[in-house]
């Protein structure tokens, strides 16, 4: 999906100079004999399909097998609507999205009506001007948006050792008993989800890479000489970014290139991955403020030269935002186990889908993720042994591969290459005879060494659950809101514009609500995978920066809002595509959250059926041409972002489960209650175990 970046880290380079002093806590006395659990999330894995791949490969899938032979497998209710911040943080809190405030992976300016994030809440930088370019920024500080004590704190308050590994929406961290990690949504140095870096001797003239740079360069004697842009550096009145030299030695008989970068030289063979690379960005002379990154390279070609840097991520050893509380434990799973992935969605997912990486090397870089995870689990599992308690981590390829190459896995979807996906992947799977038809399945399989490894080693006394967020189906049609919105009455533009061209029109451009609509006449809009608005008066305002005009809203709440509501509720139900049904169900605040922060949510949770869900462009804000469009790239292939009984989650445990429903609110609650504690107020849920 391309999101937008948010770019307040770089800020923090400046922030990082003024320490401000820990306080000791001294932390309760641990129980005598704390039950020992394990918890393994893995995101995305879908109980149909493990349930698929258990019955068509027994041989590799033993291990699950084992937990489903013992006590079944059981759906996990996932949240409203299911995506992974919002699922994730209903089980971090106990509590749904009207306790936690978190409603989408983007939420949106009341003001302005642009896409903002939704985990973070950001402070505006500003800036003292001084002479030749400079300047000196002044705040751009951020903070958890989520509401809600996480369960280990709690855990932690009672005295529960608690080791937190890669949690999703915990950026900031949020500290335990032990050791925390941040996971998906944490940054890497220059923006929210980091951008790639693809350099080449041959650029397409027609390239757009709008989640990375694309960087022309030529050789001489076999020379390359480059440079790796890293944050925007906030001293600089034209934020331009922060560079260091880079050098490449083009050996053609060999195969391989030497990268000359930081004053380190990795040698990598055409086709193979390097090490990771600690570098330093410095944004003021003589290295008085600098910011710390490590990137890694992937050598694609020699002739012509093409070359793949990854994302800059926080360098773990000298973080710019600390990645782990404490802030000293990141570095010292470097020093353990080596260097690793902190951006909080490591599989480049965005190089994929701008075609830097093919198929094949991005399943590549998953694998190098996922290897990285499994030492990372090693060594957490090492510490958890000696510490006994509570241990947390996560997978996160299911989900971010299974996004990108869900196509070969389904014949019916409108992207799907029947050849491709006859061809081979047992270079990949280690599996003879695999082939990209199965590779969600050697997803799933690549998991079964993880899962077995816990069961052996857990104990019998100890309980382990094996979970997921959310499930997954296909992607096939896209379906554009704010163009449906536009076509029905509901959002108006401005005189004299008009919505996108079709995609193939080589002469499209983006056309946004937040400069293009004409809020004095629009009653509805959409920003967000899910999220509708209505142009609220009294909640959105007027810009205070276009003087000109006034685009406070125009909705009355009450009964006029109400009738909107279902008007629209009703319409996006009758939408028919030949006989298929894009939106399945719509949800209202009012019904399906509960807290002091639904009044934040959208107005309609948008529900869409499998196969269909919202574009990108709409998400974000855009009015594409068309309402429906087949999904044929450049996005996500297979998706969760739809009704949340088309998608539930995955629960797995060495305990029996209790009968009915459960959902990710009551495994948060049966965490606490088997260490004995009350669920804390405000979270909602029911124990899961026997």
């Amino acid at each position: 999906m391309r999101l937008p970046r948010w770019t307040v880290w770089p800020a923090l380079a400046v922030l990082a100079a003024f320490l401000v002093p820990g306080v000791t806590r001294r932390a309760p006395e641990a129980p005598k004999t704390a039950p020992r659990v394990v918890v393994l999330g893995i995101d995305g894995m879908d109980p149909e399909l493990l349930r698929e791949a258990i019955q068509r490969f027994p041989d590799r899938m033993r291990n699950f097998a084992r937990l489903a032979d013992a006590n079944g497998i059981h759906s996990l209710r996932t949240s409203v609507p299911p995506q992974s911040p919002v699922a994730w943080s209903n089980f971090i809190t106990g509590r749904d999205p009207g306790g936690h405030g978190i409603f989408d992976f983007i939420h949106r300016d009341p003001t302005t009506r642009m896409p903002i994030p939704s985990t973070v809440k950001a402070s505006a930088a500003k800036a003292v001007p001084l002479p030749d370019g400079w300047q000196f920024p002044v705040g751009g500080n951020s903070e958890s948006n989520r509401t809600g004590a996480a369960f280990w704190s709690v855990l932690r308050d009672r005295g529960v050792p608690a080791d937190i590994w890669r949690m999703p929406a915990n950026f900031p961290v949020e500290g335990s008993e032990g050791w925390s990690f941040s996971g998906m949504m944490t940054p890497a140095i220059d923006s929210a989800y980091g951008k790639y870096t693809y350099y080449t001797s041959q650029p397409d003239p027609d390239a757009i890479a709008s989640e990375g740079r694309i960087v022309a360069v030529r050789e001489f004697d076999g020379r390359i000489d480059t440079s790796l842009s890293g944050p925007a550096n906030p001293f600089k009145k034209d934020g331009e970014p922060a560079t260091i030299p880079l050098r490449v030695l083009v050996d053609h008989e060999a195969g391989a290139a030497a990268i000359e970068l930081a004053g380190r030289v990795v040698v990598v063979p055409k086709g193979a991955w390097s090490d990771w690379v600690q570098v330093k960005f410095d944004l003021l002379p003589l290295g008085m403020s600098s910011v710390h990154g490590i990137v890694r390279f992937h050598v694609k070609s020699l002739s012509p030269f093409e070359l793949y840097a990854s994302p800059v991520n926080i360098d773990p050893t000298a973080p710019i935002a600390p990645v782990s509380e404490p802030a000293k434990a990141s570095a010292e799973v470097a020093r353990r186990i080596g260097l690793y992935y902190t951006q909080g969605m490591p599989e480049d997912v965005n190089a994929l889908k701008e075609g830097v990486l093919t198929d094949a090397e991005f399943l590549a870089q998953g694998e190098v993720v996922h290897q990285e995870g499994v030492r990372m689990l090693d060594l957490g599992f090492q510490r958890w042994k000696e510490r006994g308690g509570f241990l947390f981590f996560y997978f996160s390829g299911v989900d971010l591969c299974g996004h990108m190459l869900w196509r070969h896995h389904d014949a019916g979807h409108p992207n799907h290459d029947a050849q491709m996906a006859a061809e081979s992947t047992a270079d990949w799977s280690h599996r003879p005879g695999s082939t990209w038809k199965d590779v969600i399945f050697d997803l799933y399989m690549r998991m079964d060494p993880v899962v077995g490894r816990l069961l052996d080693e857990a104990g019998s006394d100890a309980t382990v659950i094996v979970m997921s967020d959310h499930g997954f189906e296909s992607y096939r049609r896209k379906f554009s809101l704010n163009t449906w919105l536009l076509e029905n009455g509901y959002l108006v533009l401005k005189e004299g514009r008009e919505r996108e061209k079709p995609e193939s029109d080589p002469a499209r451009e983006a056309v946004v609500i937040f400069d293009a609509v004409d809020w004095t006449k629009t009653r509805a809009y959409g920003v967000g995978f899910n999220g509708l608005y209505l142009n609220l008066k009294g909640r959105e305002l007027d810009d205070p920066h276009t003087a000109d005009v006034d685009e406070s809203g125009i909705v009355a709440p009450g009964a006029e809002a109400d009738a909107l509501v279902a008007e629209i509720d009703a319409k996006l139900l009758a939408i028919r595509d030949g006989d298929a049904r894009p939106v399945l169900r719509n949800d209202r605040p009012v019904l399906a959250y509960h807290g002091e922060r639904a009044v934040e949510a959208p107005d309609l949770i948008v529900g869409y059926n499998a196969n269909y869900g919202n574009s990108d462009e709409s998400s974000l804000g855009r009015i594409p041409h068309d309402v429906l469009t087949d999904n044929l790239g450049g996005t996500f292939q297979g998706s969760h972002l739809m009704a949340p009984e088309v998608v539930p989650g995955l629960l797995l445990s060495t305990r029996p489960v209790r009968e009915g429903a459960h959902g990710l609110e009551d495994l948060t609650v049966e965490i606490l209650k088997q260490y004995g504690i009350e669920p804390v107020a405000g979270m909602r849920g029911a124990p899961v175990l026997k």
